[in-house]
């Protein structure tokens, strides 16, 4: 989806390079995700504080803002070694939010002069925006399918559960044996064989519902 928001916002304004930053979540840091001009070292490693340079400083207002030339010489701008598009001309960077939230920022490279027209400006905008509903459907599904899994997870440890209870219910009063003690020899018994606790303990269930029918 990022390589198509870099392809799709090069088309509309012919810019000579397009960068993606995402926040991570853990340090509030917005980490390079894409870029139309290669980064092969850079994308998933460079970080930019809330607040730094042009892009924290888009970041951290939520307002994009458009630099047509000489944009280094902006109070705003920071320079980083690694980024060849930091020597370029024209800047345009917008902000990617999702219910109120910061989450990433698109910036838009000239290599000479290049007056940002309103238009251009609203749709790079407009672009961010649908960006940031993408991500948070991305996310809101991802948590749903975490949280689901995590249901399922729990509910087949709850089951079981269950099932070794009864089994060394039934190792209990079969042997005579504490519950503990039962618990040891099914584990043991579990590992001997390779078998995951609760197959050994259906098997358990099933020869004492055998055993009471033939009785």
């Amino acid at each position: 989806m990022l390589g198509e928001i870099v392809g799709l916002a090069a088309r509309i304004t012919s810019c000579d390079a397009c960068l993606v930053y995402l926040v991570d979540g853990e340090s509030d840091e917005f980490v390079l995700r894409a870029s139309l001009v290669p980064h092969t070292k850079d994308v998933g490693h460079l970080r930019i504080k809330m607040g730094e340079g042009v892009t924290g400083w888009v970041a951290k207002h939520q307002a994009p803002l458009a630099l047509g030339a000489d944009a280094a010489a902006d109070s705003r701008f920071k320079i980083f070694p690694a980024l060849v598009e930091d020597t370029y001309e024209a800047f345009l960077s917008v902000p990617v939010v999702s219910t109120g939230k910061t989450i990433g920022v698109i910036n838009v490279h000239h290599r000479e002069r290049h007056p940002h027209t309103s238009e251009e400006v609203s749709t790079i905008s407009f672009i961010g925006e649908q960006m940031g509903a993408a991500i948070s459907k991305s996310l809101l599904e991802e948590e749903n399918a975490r949280l689901t899994e995590e249901a399922a997870e729990a509910k087949r440890q709850l089951e079981t559960r269950k099932v070794v209870e009864r089994a060394k219910g039934i190792l209990q009063s079969r042997q005579g044996v504490t519950e503990e003690e039962a618990y040891i020899r099914m584990r043991n018994e579990s590992r001997r064989l390779r078998k995951p606790m609760k197959d050994l303990a259906e098997a358990i269930i099933l020869a004492e519902e055998l055993g009471r029918r033939e009785a």
